[in-house]
């Protein structure tokens, strides 16, 4: 059973950091791309940030550039979002996906794949 669990997220003031965690279980980790996407209230799905699994391209939406960084522990099939200088925002239900597909510095075409797995959501809020 393919499963992407979210942690990581709460709580946060304008300026603070949180790092949320994507573990996966039930796929071959190094064969898929992992993703970030979010939704605010009233607003479509973003994307964050992605990751290629197997060569550890990023790739970053340009509103989280220089703030954002994602990260891949390939022995833990895991994958990270450190996020740092947030936003108000940056308030949003952050979820993480998975699909086999290539990833650039400048795509990632996690959420057209028909057949991307995706988590639960975690709520991130930062207060300004």
């Amino acid at each position: 059973e393919v499963q992407l669990v979210e942690s990581g997220g709460g709580l946060v003031q304008a300026g603070g950091s949180l790092r949320l965690s994507c573990a996966a279980s039930g796929f071959t980790f190094d064969d898929y791309a992992i993703g970030w996407f979010r939704q605010a209230p009233g607003k479509e799905r973003e994307g964050v940030s992605c990751i290629s699994s197997g060569d550890g391209t990023p790739y970053y939406a340009d509103s989280v550039k220089g703030r954002f960084t994602i990260s891949s522990d390939n022995a833990k099939n895991t994958v990270y979002l450190q996020m740092n200088s947030l936003k108000p925002e940056d308030t949003a239900v952050y979820y993480c996906a998975a699909a086999r597909v290539p990833v650039s510095y400048y795509r990632c075409p996690i959420a057209r794949s028909h057949n991307a797995y995706w988590g639960q959501g975690t709520q991130v809020t930062v207060s300004s």
